[in-house]
């Protein structure tokens, strides 16, 4: 980290995309309906070369029992835990939708469960569910099966439950280990409890751990966050998702109820960061990208290695890139050439399905440049480097000549030590992969064309 100067930090200290997707979600427009989604899902079903290609799942449970300040995901505090029922009646129907034009029996290869808590459904709900989802697809051996978890609210006997309805991988919301950080933030959780929890998953045979941190928090400072650090590092989960707090309270209500006083800022919050990156990297961390880390055996790891890394809605995948069927409130799926998004309110996504109707409300079907463009992108933030080449034999197209302005910003960044510029192609540096979304950054027509930064996080 020594070598990255303060001046590049304070350069690359903007607000950018984090490419789960290529255009990205705020691209979504309205004027693409569920009649677009169902063309996707049929010409999936007609198309012969598909059925043998594993699809990903994502189901959005957006109940929660108390607010996290720091939150920005779409959820529904509430402790009626009868709300659960009918919601698993709602993605029901949306299955049921969704199979009547793709087929039943389709390989599932993926499946994660966000929120939300998905632990907030009780242990038969979390059986119904699952038995609903085995009845239309077929989870194939061997897939990823994770689910997020909030360490509050399980324990060894609900641990055991997921264990047993095919769940192999677990990802821990822990954010940070000080208890005035956790007061400030209204998440109270002993690192005991989450120890104990950890502990208990790997008893059961789980195959890998995720603990997600954030930085950037009220009261955190760098040395009460260097604890933090050494006891994710004592805990030594597979992998480590470390992000950058966006306070954002005029997009995000909860973040209202955080002191902007109490923030760290910006010096500290580097501080924060290379203190991470230094020792996860003495733990023996694998830097992934993108804020993510794994232990040399892991998956994720080894996929960088032999480059067969991927991106997805949820991140970081060893899945090849397939179709994400989303389903609940909000979430956001991907079917051949489109991204669709469902209704963000309870009321919006119920009453669709009430009419018979997925709750599709907005979308996007990718023209020719943004297959082009996701293609370098996902290159460059994946395996780190592109090869003209392979660009422009699978489109048609001269590299150099169809991105001339790119690669004269490119050319800055290599000055800057982010890239090297060969003649087969484009490399990211070691120093690069900090930065790897000002990479992705040069290739978005979208901000070429004047998109605002505003409504995303920082890149650093």
């Amino acid at each position: 980290m020594s070598v990255i100067t303060p001046q590049l930090l304070a350069r690359f200290d903007v607000p950018g995309p984090r490419y789960t997707s290529y255009p990205t979600a705020d691209r979504f427009v309205e004027a693409f309906t569920e009649a677009d989604y169902l063309q996707a899902l049929d010409q999936r079903r007609e198309a012969t070369r598909l059925r043998g290609q594993g699809l990903s799942l994502y189901v959005h449970i957006p109940f929660c029992e108390s607010l996290c300040y720091y939150c920005a995901c779409n959820k529904i505090i509430t402790k009626h835990k009868d709300r659960a029922a009918g919601y698993l009646r709602y993605l029901t129907r949306e299955v049921e939708l969704q199979v009547a034009h793709l087929g039943a029996g389709h390989s599932v290869s993926q499946l994660h469960l966000g929120g939300g808590t998905p632990t907030f459904l009780s242990d038969d709900e979390l059986r119904e569910l699952m038995a609903m989802l085995r009845r239309h697809f077929n989870f194939v051996p061997g897939g990823e099966y994770s689910v997020e978890i909030d360490p509050r609210t399980v324990d060894a006997n609900r641990l055991a439950v997921l264990a047993e309805l095919g769940f192999n991988r677990l990802s821990f919301g822990v954010q940070d280990f000080d208890p005035a950080v956790q007061k400030a933030i209204h998440r109270i959780q002993p690192v005991e409890q989450v120890f104990s929890t950890v502990h208990a998953a790997r008893a059961l045979g789980f195959e890998s751990v995720n603990v997600d941190l954030i930085y950037g928090l009220p009261l955190q400072t760098p040395e009460s966050f260097a604890r933090t650090l050494a006891q994710v590092n004592e805990l030594r989960p597979e992998r480590i998702a470390l992000y950058a707090y966006a306070h954002l309270p005029e997009r995000f209500k909860p973040q209202r109820r955080i002191h902007p006083a109490e923030l760290p800022l910006g010096g500290a919050k580097l501080a924060m960061l290379a203190q991470s990156l230094d020792a996860f990297n003495e733990a023996g961390y694998v830097y992934i990208g993108m804020d993510h880390f794994a232990l040399p055996h892991d998956p994720l790891a080894v996929a960088k290695r032999q480059g067969r890394l991927h991106r997805n809605f949820q991140g970081y995948s060893t899945q090849p890139d397939c179709d994400l069927i989303a389903l609940g409130v909000s979430a956001i799926g991907r079917m051949g050439m489109t991204y669709s998004q469902n209704a963000k309110t309870m009321e919006e996504y119920c009453d669709a399905l009430d009419q018979g109707h997925l709750p599709i409300v907005r979308g996007l079907t990718l023209n020719r440049d943004d297959l082009i463009r996701r293609a370098v992108i996902m290159a460059l933030m994946c395996q780190g480097q592109l090869q003209y080449e392979s660009i422009n034999l699978a489109w048609l197209i001269d590299f150099k000549t169809y991105f001339a302005a790119e690669m004269k910003v490119l050319q800055e960044m290599q000055d800057q030590g982010l890239v090297k510029l060969v003649d087969s192609g484009i490399e990211v540096t070691g120093m690069g992969w900090f930065f790897v979304r000002a990479v992705g950054m040069v290739f978005d027509r979208y901000l070429q064309q004047g998109r605002s930064l505003a409504k995303f996080s920082k890149i650093i």
